[in-house]
């Protein structure tokens, strides 16, 4: 893997239950660990439903190998980059050389 390539910093957030003071609980993302990243087949396109246009991006972000994140599970976690959040639709171990990781994203849609 080539260092030089992972020039774009990523968040990555876990999904948390939290308590507040009074006993309320509530699911909040907090971050989790940032790293810097390689970015690849950015492909996005539009298309129109019910009325709405709809951007379906999809990204790849590839990291080096850490321990922080080999149990990460894609359904609990989502990336920031560059402001926008991408849900993670799959994690690529890469034949588990233990080299980097490969997380498969769709950015998430604005309710």
């Amino acid at each position: 893997m080539d260092i030089a390539l992972l020039n774009v910093k990523i968040t990555v957030q876990k999904n948390e239950t939290v308590v507040d003071a009074i006993g309320n609980h509530k699911n909040t993302w907090t971050d989790y660990h940032t790293c810097f990243a390689t970015v690849s087949g950015e492909g996005g396109s539009e298309k129109s439903v019910a009325g709405l246009i709809v951007d379906d991006s999809d990204i790849s972000f590839t990291v080096r190998y850490c321990k922080a994140l080999t149990d990460i599970d894609s359904t609990k976690c989502r990336i920031l980059f560059e402001g926008s959040v991408y849900n993670i639709v799959s994690i690529d171990h890469m034949n588990f050389k233990k080299k980097c990781l490969k997380f498969k994203c769709e950015k998430e849609r604005k309710k």
